[in-house]
């Protein structure tokens, strides 16, 4: 289990989910003639004027606003995510620049498959732990990908997640420690020349996604010396609404515990900032004293799992900035058209 010799927290924390949705039963209407099941209810789509950097700006600011920390002086900004939207230029700069942190900042861009968004924040921990720097943003942002048609077109959805890592004294919620399973068991890829992911096939599910999960969960549990009863929450990365809610049957936790997190029915949820989305929505509703138990998932790269405990600070940070029920609320449904024109997936000429 890795532990900073100085304790750390999250000291903010922000969301941002597109206000548009695409119905999975009307990708099933275009592809499957309204046959096939669908795993989600719908998707979220970012819209014509957005990408992975304008999410990753807009729920970085409601997470500094809850910290209530200038942004000069962020010690570093970090940008996970599977689409950048630049081969060469990166993301960091621009959120950092956007936000007024420059120049004087860390700024990178990090890509570990869904699970970029936390390493970020590992990377977060280590930087405020060693004292280096007083606090470190960490964000999880992506676009929707999926290749029409494909099973990923259903779940890959759009939204960041950010969080403001700092002093354990400061924070909202202490981070109580991590652990990291690294594995090379890709269940889908995309190769740098190719515009959408392709499946592993027999890879998906049980070498993948579970073995990967359960077995970061439970060494930290097991470091821990803690059942999963005693935590009041938990959350794991939703790539459909069903697999999250079996690995964490496998662990031991109940559905109960998990409930607050599953955002992946109503936006989908595929992507590096999936499972820090479920973390910011129970934060929006946990309590003093609650402990929060998230492992984050990511495609041939593994898992990492946290303990974080919340503090008597998140009560009177939590209403700076909107709630994720905000964001869930203002859903503008979208047909198959408009979707498949925003996002580029009619090649023209």
């Amino acid at each position: 289990m890795m532990k900073p010799a100085r304790p750390v927290g999250l000291i903010g924390y922000g969301l941002y989910i597109p206000r548009y949705r695409i119905a999975a039963t009307e990708i099933a209407r275009i592809w499957t003639d309204g046959q096939a099941g669908v795993p989600v209810e719908a998707k979220s789509v970012p819209g014509p004027d957005e990408d992975t950097i304008t999410m990753a700006i807009e729920a970085a600011r409601n997470a500094l606003a809850r910290a209530e920390v200038p942004p000069e002086r962020l010690g570093a900004v970090w940008v996970g995510s599977e689409s950048h939207p630049y081969s060469v230029k990166p993301s960091g700069t621009i959120v950092a620049e956007a936000l007024g942190a420059t120049p004087w900042v860390s700024a990178a861009d990090w890509e570990f498959a869904c699970k970029a968004g936390s390493e970020a924040l590992t990377a977060a921990m280590a930087l405020v732990g060693s004292g280096m720097q007083e606090y470190a943003l960490a964000i999880g942002a992506d676009t929707a990908q999926g290749r029409p048609g494909d099973a990923l077109e259903y779940t890959a959805s759009a939204g960041a997640a950010a969080l403001v890592v700092g002093p354990a004294e400061e924070a909202l919620a202490t981070i109580d420690g991590t652990v990291s399973y690294v594995s090379d068991t890709p269940d889908f890829f995309r190769r740098a020349d190719r515009p959408y992911p392709v499946h592993g096939n027999r890879f998906t599910g049980e070498p993948a996604y579970f073995q990967q999960i359960q077995s970061a969960g439970r060494r930290l549990l097991d470091e821990l010396g803690r059942a999963p009863e005693e935590f009041t929450y938990a959350v794991f990365h939703q790539p459909n609404a069903k697999f999250p809610q079996a690995v964490a049957r496998r662990l031991g936790f109940s559905d109960a515990q998990i409930a607050p997190g599953m955002l992946s029915p109503q936006i989908g949820n595929t992507y590096s900032g999936a499972a820090l989305a479920g973390l910011c929505a129970i934060l929006d509703v946990a309590q003093p004293g609650d402990t929060i138990f998230m492992t984050t998932y990511g495609s041939g790269a593994g898992s990492d799992a946290y303990a974080l405990t919340v503090t008597e600070r998140l009560i009177a940070r939590r209403s700076r900035a909107p709630l994720t029920e905000v964001y869930l609320r203002r859903a503008v449904p979208v047909d198959y058209a408009i979707y498949a024109r925003w996002r580029g997936k009619l090649v023209l000429g």
